[in-house]
């Protein structure tokens, strides 16, 4: 086995429908499961009983993972990728005793919490983004990857004086999900887990040289009801936003199925953002001759080469799997089409190594 790592490559997530169609995670994802909203791609159908509260959720980080990615609110058709600061993808520090996030953390799609709006509960503003979410469950999720919620509860944070939901939900394909119906009932099951949430919020942001984080209510999870209102607000904030009625700032609008909304572009212009993209493809060739630029540029950490042979059929749509079987998304990131590759150029995909990942590369490849 071969193994090839990048220290720093910044790389984006967009979202495709199976039509074909690229979408927003922030505005065009619905937020409820069921109804429709002010857009027209089709919610998910889910059998719903009368104590859940069901909510699609955008995942940005799996839990246990350390990346700090994010859905980019501010370019178009907001991608997801891995925050940047001062020229260095971002890492979460493990908080002892935890491994990453402990949770998957994502975001609720159509909501936003308005900087120009003084919540009347937190006496502070909104932090200019879409309303956090910790599914609770015990499977772990891939960026991106769109999974429906129930409600349970919320954290009021709050950080550098502004306000910072944090929604607790479990994924409602979790195994636990019909037996938590209300955060009291997540504190009855899992003793401890509340606690650990606060106290990671708390000091997650103390190893960058950053005060702890503060919280409205003295730190207490507000019920279901409770958070399902904070949504509901933030949804509307969403909805004057993508019809112009409060200023945007710098927040990107741009989106494909919101009706009536003066941002909404045709499924043209929306591939037209992500072919614009910058990509990179390095190559190997047979002798072996690294570029001295490249080869300093390889170091052990968190993302990965993988080797593909040109001569693979459809090449650049094979995909490497994880040892469980699913499938690591990379025609996002790279594309090989009409590169007129020769017979000796190799080329490397760079993917997040979110599991153990291994790819075997045949003997004849280094002739």
């Amino acid at each position: 086995f071969y193994f090839f790592y990048l220290s720093l490559f910044l790389y984006f997530f967009f979202l495709e429908t199976s039509e074909g169609k690229y979408i927003s995670p922030f505005h065009d994802i619905p937020l409820y499961t069921e109804k429709e909203q002010d857009n027209d791609v089709p919610p998910k159908k889910q059998k719903k009983t009368e104590n859940e509260v069901l909510f699609n959720m955008v995942v940005e980080v799996p839990r246990w993972s350390n990346a700090k990615m994010e859905i980019a609110t501010k370019e178009p058709l907001n991608p997801i990728k891995q925050d940047v600061k001062k020229g260095k993808l971002r890492y979460v520090a493990n908080i002892f005793p935890h491994k990453g996030y402990i949770w998957n953390y994502g975001a609720l799609p159509q909501t936003w919490e308005d900087p120009n709006h003084t919540d009347k509960e937190t006496k502070c503003c909104g932090d200019n983004d879409p309303v956090d979410v910790c599914d609770i469950g015990s499977l772990v999720c891939l960026p991106g990857q769109v999974i429906q919620v129930k409600v349970l509860g919320i954290l009021a944070m709050i950080d550098e004086g502004e306000t910072d939901w944090k929604v607790i939900a479990i994924n409602a394909e979790d195994p636990d999900a019909p037996n938590l119906n209300s955060i009291e009932d997540v504190r009855k099951s899992r003793p401890g887990h509340l606690e650990a949430t606060v106290d990671w919020f708390k000091k997650y942001k103390v190893p960058d040289g950053k005060p702890e984080n503060k919280f409205a209510f003295s730190g207490q999870f507000k019920d279901k009801d409770f958070a399902v209102e904070v949504i509901k607000s933030t949804h509307e904030h969403w909805r004057a936003l993508m019809q112009r009625h409060t200023n945007s700032g710098e927040i990107d609008c741009k989106n494909s199925s919101v009706c009536e909304s003066p941002f909404k572009c045709s499924a043209e212009e929306a591939r037209g953002v992500v072919q614009s993209v910058r990509t990179v493809q390095y190559f190997l060739y047979c002798s072996h001759c690294f570029d001295q630029h490249f080869t300093s540029r390889l170091s052990p950490l968190s993302c990965t080469f993988f080797l593909l042979s040109p001569q693979a059929p459809a090449l650049g749509k094979a995909l490497p799997v994880s040892p469980e079987g699913k499938f690591i998304i990379t025609h996002s990131l790279y594309s090989c089409i009409n590169l007129g590759l020769c017979a000796s150029t190799f080329v490397f995909y760079l993917i997040q190594n979110i599991f153990p990942l291994l790819y075997t590369v045949n003997k004849w490849h280094f002739l």
